[in-house]
């Protein structure tokens, strides 16, 4: 019996492990961009470049969202962009669907597949990466299991 992950749960563990450079206090999330099973880039909830963070000057909300971090999806959208890494026919991991602003970036990025735990987006979200031919995988989320010094992830 094949013990290994899968490629999808291999990504999903890798952005798990990217979450926890997050520095919005409400929420942790991770974004993987892949493409011919190579890693290209990675991304978390974070400030921009020189901004403050949440966990050095607290969360800014509005309308009941932290709007002082880019999502997890942006960054590692903007840190291919940065670096000149193309990113059209690549697929994105994260640890939850995208939201409608990270659903536009994604078909502008050329991305062409997302994995996520959790369900699909809905609305205007789901609309926008139907039409953007953008395939989507929803997956469960595994529970952690204590490892060593780490929690690493029980593979299905």
């Amino acid at each position: 019996m094949d013990v290994r992950p899968t490629w999808d749960d291999y990504f999903l563990s890798i952005a798990r492990e990217v979450a926890a450079r997050a520095t919005c206090q409400r929420r942790h999330v991770g974004a993987v961009i892949v493409r011919d099973r190579r890693i290209l880039c990675t991304g978390y909830n974070g400030s921009p470049p020189g901004q403050p963070h949440c966990t050095d000057v607290g969360c800014l909300i509005e309308d009941g969202r932290c709007i002082r971090t880019l999502h997890a999806e942006q960054n590692a959208i903007a840190q291919a962009a940065l670096h000149g890494v193309p990113t059209r026919g690549a697929t994105l991991y994260a640890t939850c669907r995208p939201c409608h602003v990270c659903a536009r970036m994604i078909v502008g990025a050329g991305i062409v597949r997302v994995v996520h735990f959790g369900e699909d987006p809905s609305g205007w979200a789901r609309d926008v990466l139907e039409q953007g031919g953008v395939e989507l995988l929803g997956l469960p989320e595994p529970p952690r299991r204590t490892g060593g010094d780490w929690d690493t992830l029980i593979l299905r």
